[in-house]
């Protein structure tokens, strides 16, 4: 049995892979079953048809290889053999008496244009072949206009019709969700690599925040180290007590950071929550202890979320980080966080000069963050540098559908600023300890 059904199976998969081959087989059938039909006469009425109780005519057996024939093409041309064959059938209904089943190769030629067509099509043929045959057998045929037999030729092209275009509709049926099921796999695909490039382009930045920020403070630190070592040993240790300090930090964070790149339920994953404003004292005396004066105002209002705290937070790192990177000895710096309705605005302003010449650094011609030309010539923060920096801060308030601007202030210096909606975009969980501890002007 399992023989028979597999050797079933591989015909029927040549079949369909030879649709010609398939065609000629089904045209020769159909012959086949016309001319056993040519052979068997209606019953009387009390009675089954008797086999073998008439002969066909030659003309009637031209006219059914005629049809059978012209099944082969039906795939390629459907309308063209459907005229054929109803022509042929209405010959002999006309002419031979009683007529030979050619209208089965009708039937077969009409359910392959309803296959294979729309609906409104599969209408009108379907109708107009119907009406012509079940005339001609009524007007032309020996018995009377209401016999069986004229009926059946009726239903069985409906039949037809009907046929052809419930598998019509199945095969959209079946491709639409075959397309459908191919679009959200795509879609699924493009989400994750979309997903993936986000988390990357977030972690790259956390890691160029915590590099950039300590990595100067300590080659700040160090020279100051360096400069002091031999005459005032005592600021070189403090120098060098801030170095280990910095490093500490910039491990601790290194530590979150690429901890984010753990599986869920990796031992030793970090648990400490990421800064924000709460921590934003200890990272204002780093650079105090490096030699940046930096005064502090924020309001104390309501927490904000986590997102936008941590947005805020790496804002003013990184804006501080350029000010004692670009701004020159003698450089100030006043950090504001304000609470606007329903968005914080964080400002960073600071009076450099600059220290490496005119038209260079962050503190020359540099407009808005990210706007094209006029934010070139940003140093090695800016895009002309090949750097990061204020990229990443446009690119960190973007994500939380905020705003960025970065430019040289009127009468020397550098402001940046940055309007964080309160409501952040990311979803991201209230993670407590991170937005609270904004305190007063320090």
């Amino acid at each position: 049995m399992t023989t028979l059904s597999s050797g079933f199976a591989r015909a029927r998969r040549w079949l369909r892979d030879h649709p010609l081959a398939f065609d000629a087989t089904l045209a020769f059938c159909t012959l086949v079953a016309m001319i056993c039909g040519s052979f068997t006469a209606p019953g009387d009425g009390h009675g089954p048809p008797a086999f073998g109780a008439r002969t066909p005519e030659p003309f009637s057996v031209f006219l059914m290889t005629l049809a059978a024939a012209a099944l082969v093409l039906r795939r390629r041309r459907p309308m063209q053999v459907l005229a054929v064959t109803a022509a042929l059938a209405a010959v002999e209904y006309v002419l031979m008496d009683p007529p030979a089943p050619v209208v089965m190769s009708t039937v077969i030629a009409l359910y392959t244009v309803a296959s294979r067509t729309d609906r409104p099509t599969t209408w009108r043929v379907g109708l107009l072949t119907m009406g012509g045959l079940t005339a001609a057998a009524m007007v032309f045929g020996a018995t009377p206009w209401y016999s069986q037999e004229n009926f059946g030729v009726f239903a069985w092209t409906g039949l037809a019709s009907a046929a052809g275009d419930a598998v019509r509709s199945r095969r959209a049926f079946v491709d639409a969700i075959r397309e459908r099921a191919e679009r959200a796999e795509r879609t699924r695909e493009e989400e994750a690599r979309r997903r993936v490039a986000e988390e990357r382009l977030r972690i790259a930045r956390d890691l160029h925040d915590v590099v950039a920020h300590h990595i100067a403070l300590v080659n700040v630190q160090a020279g100051v180290a360096a400069h002091v070592m031999d005459k005032r040993p005592d600021q070189a240790k403090e120098a060098l007590a801030h170095v280990r300090d910095a490093s500490r930090s910039a491990l601790n964070e290194l530590r979150v950071t690429v901890g984010l790149l753990r599986q869920q339920g990796d031992p030793e994953a970090p648990t400490e929550p990421a800064p924000g404003l709460a921590v934003l004292g200890e990272l204002v005396a780093t650079f105090r202890n490096a030699g940046l004066p930096v005064e502090v105002a924020c309001a104390d209002r309501d927490r904000l979320p986590a997102a936008v705290d941590l947005a805020a937070y790496r804002v003013i790192q990184e804006a501080l980080t350029n000010v004692r990177k670009h701004a020159g000895t003698g450089a100030r710096a006043e950090v504001s966080v304000v609470r606007v309705g329903a968005t914080a605005e964080v400002t960073v302003l600071d009076n450099g000069r600059g220290s490496t010449g005119p038209g260079t650094g962050p503190h020359a011609g540099a407009g808005p963050a990210g706007a094209g030309p006029a934010g070139a010539g940003q140093g090695d923060d800016g895009p002309a540098g090949g750097g990061h920096g204020l990229v990443g801060m446009r690119e960190r308030v973007s994500a939380l559908g905020g705003t960025l601007s970065a430019g040289p202030r009127y009468g020397g210096g550098f402001r940046v600023h940055a309007i964080l909606p309160v409501e952040a975009r990311t979803g991201e969980p209230e993670r407590p300890g991170t937005a609270g501890g904004t305190g007063l002007r320090r």
